[in-house]
């Protein structure tokens, strides 16, 4: 008689027949959305991520819109809600594009070239980069009137140990190492791959923080879409 029971309270009940196969696939589509959201968290966390460039500063080698993706997983990223950051795989050498926290406000994410590193005795004279004396050929930097202007022009420094000094491709356009000092080392979180998407439009038009203009901002973005994304940056890699 014990057996019996115990074998009947096994069995499902007629009411619940229809319902747990629901159940079940509703579970199992949440499992599914967990694990796909935690791989692009982790994604995003420790290895990279997309963003748009709203700024000039590093013409002609980004261009404003430049929708860019760039990796994080060589520099360190730090483990979330913690001050711990995993070991650092990749050194900055002269000449990377780095992004990093700002210096004087961490909450920003710069992005620039770096032009010399600590130890490294850097200057302008004429517009021309010296690095340890020696002239250094700048075939991305944009040439404007910088070469006759002040921001052609930069006594000698010496670039303290650990530090970054960092410059943008388009020196009349770039606020950078020669107003606010060099970067630390530890500042730099990673360094773009590739152009993901570009898209022409103005830096008012990315930088405006006006939720109603954002709107129609993106509507002007669906409208123009083909005429204005510009098809030979797609992939183009970044260096």
């Amino acid at each position: 008689m014990a057996c019996a029971e115990i074998a009947i309270a096994g069995l499902p009940a007629p009411a619940d027949a229809g319902a747990r196969p629901g159940k079940g696939r509703w579970r199992s589509i949440a499992i599914v959305c967990l694990r796909a959201l935690a791989i692009v968290l982790l994604v995003r966390l420790f290895f990279g991520e997309a963003s748009v460039v709203p700024t000039g500063s590093m013409e002609r080698t980004i261009m404003v819109g430049d929708h860019l993706f760039w990796v994080k997983a060589f520099y360190g990223p730090e483990i979330p809600f913690t001050h711990w950051r995993l070991p650092r795989l990749k050194s900055v050498r002269r000449g990377d594009i780095v992004a990093f926290h700002y210096p004087r406000d961490p909450r920003q994410i710069f992005l620039k070239r770096v032009v010399a590193t600590g130890g490294d005795r850097v200057e302008m004279r004429q517009g021309t980069l010296f690095v340890n004396d020696r002239a250094v050929t700048e075939g991305y930097a944009m040439r404007g009137g910088w070469q006759r202007s002040r921001v052609g022009q930069m006594s000698a420094r010496i670039v303290p140990p650990g530090e970054l000094f960092v410059m943008g491709d388009n020196r009349d356009n770039s606020s950078d190492s020669r107003e606010w000092g060099p970067v630390p080392e530890s500042n730099v979180i990673g360094e773009p791959l590739f152009v993901i998407w570009s898209y022409d439009a103005p830096p008012a038009a990315w930088l405006d923080p006006d939720l109603r203009h954002q709107l129609q901002f993106s509507g002007s973005m669906l409208a123009h879409l083909f005429s204005r994304t510009r098809w030979s940056r797609t992939g183009l890699p970044v260096s």
